[in-house]
């Protein structure tokens, strides 16, 4: 019986990894991924986009198809309020 424990410890310590090497893959690991992240907060906090950046098609295509977003205050051109509330206004005066 004592073979057989024997066996199955050698097996299983066989089995296992080393502890300090996966500490040190973890380590690496984790320095790569903090130094991808600080890189890409860094990109984030740069205000501006390069040339061109919306005038893609892909972004103003959405923008004049959909009507949710192309209706919001922030990117409705105001001068279209004018027109609307000058053109409601001519209307009631005329009836």
């Amino acid at each position: 019986m004592g073979f057989i424990m024997e066996f199955a410890e050698n097996l299983i310590l066989r089995l296992m990894e080393d502890p300090k090497e996966r500490d040190r893959q973890f380590r690496e690991h984790l320095y790569t991924m903090k130094d991808r992240c600080s890189k890409t907060k860094e990109m984030w906090s740069y205000p501006l986009r390069p040339y061109g950046f919306w005038t893609f098609e892909r972004h103003n295509a959405q923008i004049f198809w959909d009507a949710q977003i192309s209706q919001v205050p922030g990117r409705r051109d105001p001068y279209d309020d004018l027109l609307q509330d000058s053109s409601d206004s001519a209307s009631t005066t005329s009836k």
